[in-house]
């Protein structure tokens, strides 16, 4: 194989503000943006193509980076970078907001500090809307001339967003932004990227300070809920926290990725868009939450999940957008050339339509662990229950397309007919154990010809 072009996956950052997510390389360019939304179309999307499709670098000419963390318990990022004239820091985070705004936005904070010396600091804007497609109309206005401070607002279709910061220039011939300055010991510069819809007023642009100051108590308050006591603590810690911001704050919704089309293998085509909701990956993170100490958290994703697959049972879905939409109807995007050449570049999810016979398994498990955990059942939350279970013995004799979400012909794979095999066992054991209602005897009859089934073709 050739030698990769792109920035490894490995090296990149994650930013969130429970809304959205953004990708920031170690060089100091922030390659994946999507607004407002994880699932909304892309700003900037070099990652899946390369510069021309949109991104925002910051970095020192000449320096390397010397140290790169996240500060405390948070997805405050915080990179040092050192040159032969002295050291600067970046700090990049996307605020969580505790103000009520009249419509939806979301920012997006660049901050660089000069902490030794002198230091050039150079910054390339490129805004493509509608994930590199769309070259934005751009309007200019001077905010504070004594402090070098201007404007620059870019609207397409639908879709605005609002940059305050220091001075850029347009470069014509790549219609991008470009700045180039020099700091000593203690200046520092401070942009703000704001996104919110075209037809509504340009939204006041957060306090740096302020802003900073929330989001890391924002982060840290519920970092510090966590009970677990166990081996690898700060690694689970900081893995607790990546769940977090994969879900949605408003809906409760947990994606399973924040973005899309990045290869199982460089090249190939199984790229899929994972900014979706999966019952059974929101499932297992449920339980991890629970066993965290996160229980009255976790009661969030329940409601999500009462609100997506109410309705009838026998339309139950593998996976919902955020806010439990329905339907995800997938399309390519031929001008991306994909990750390391791995096409095609996909949006939505064919496999929403697919039959997985291990979903209602998982969801049956979260709930059985969330009334272990203390969190009772009301009429509705059961009813729904029993419901799932209608609905996977309406299923009992179907084949599926399995966990994998094989595109072939679905067949019977023994991992689903396990979890139709826990699905009706926690079925038995609400009715045992927490003193629902519930036609037990039936459910006992479908798990054991279940078990039996999987241990003799299994």
């Amino acid at each position: 194989m050739s030698k990769p072009t792109h920035t490894p996956l490995e090296k990149y950052a994650l930013l969130s503000d429970m809304r959205t997510a953004a990708l920031v390389s170690e060089e100091g360019s922030i390659d994946w943006l999507c607004m407002p939304r994880f699932d909304s179309q892309a700003v900037f999307t070099a990652l899946l193509g390369n510069e021309e499709h949109g991104h925002w670098l910051i970095n020192a000419p000449g320096g390397h980076v010397s140290d790169r963390r996240y500060l405390g318990d948070s997805f405050v990022l915080e990179t040092t970078w050192t040159t032969p004239t002295g050291t600067a820091t970046v700090t990049d985070f996307m605020p969580i907001d505790t103000d009520t705004r009249q419509y939806e936005h979301t920012d997006l904070v660049r901050m660089v500090r000069c902490t030794e010396g002198e230091v050039d600091i150079r910054t390339v804007l490129r805004l493509r809307f509608d994930y590199g497609r769309a070259t934005p109309f751009y309007r200019y206005r001077v905010f504070d001339a004594d402090n070098n401070l201007s404007e620059i607002l870019s609207v397409a279709g639908p879709d605005s967003v609002h940059l305050l910061g220091p001075y850029l220039t347009l470069n014509e011939d790549t219609n991008s932004h470009l700045g180039e300055f020099t700091l000593r010991e203690g200046e520092q510069l401070e942009w703000v990227l704001s996104w919110f819809p075209s037809h509504q007023p340009v939204p006041d642009s957060p306090d740096y300070s302020r802003a900073r100051e929330i989001t890391l108590r924002a982060w840290e308050g519920w970092a510090d809920d966590m009970s677990y006591a166990g081996e690898y603590r700060e690694e689970v810690r900081r893995s607790l926290l990546v769940l977090k911001a994969l879900t949605d704050s408003q809906t409760g919704g947990i994606v399973a990725a924040p973005t899309t089309s990045l290869p199982e293998e460089f090249g190939g085509e199984r790229n899929w868009d994972y900014r979706y909701v999966w019952l059974r990956d929101s499932a297992w993170t449920i339980e991890v939450l629970v066993e965290s100490g996160f229980t009255a958290r976790a009661t969030n994703w329940r409601h999500w999940l009462l609100r997506a697959i109410a309705g009838d049972s026998k339309q139950l879905r593998i996976m919902y957008g955020l806010s439990g939409e329905r339907h995800l109807p997938e399309f390519e995007l031929d001008h991306l050339p994909g990750y390391e050449d791995s096409r095609p570049v996909r949006i939505g999810n064919g496999a929403a339509e697919q039959y997985q016979a291990d979903v209602v398994g998982e969801v049956m498990i979260a709930m059985e662990t969330l009334r272990i955990a203390g969190i009772d059942d009301d009429e509705f939350s059961w009813d729904l229950q029993k419901s799932i279970l209608g609905f996977q013995e309406h299923m009992f004799d179907v084949k599926d397309h399995g966990i994998w979400e094989m595109r072939s012909e679905p067949a019977y794979f023994t991992h689903g007919r396990a979890m139709m095999w826990a699905a009706f066992d926690r079925g038995v054991k609400a009715v045992e154990n927490h003193g629902l209602a519930g036609p037990v005897e039936r459910w006992q009859e479908l798990r054991d010809a279940l078990c039996e089934e999987i241990l003799t073709h299994g």
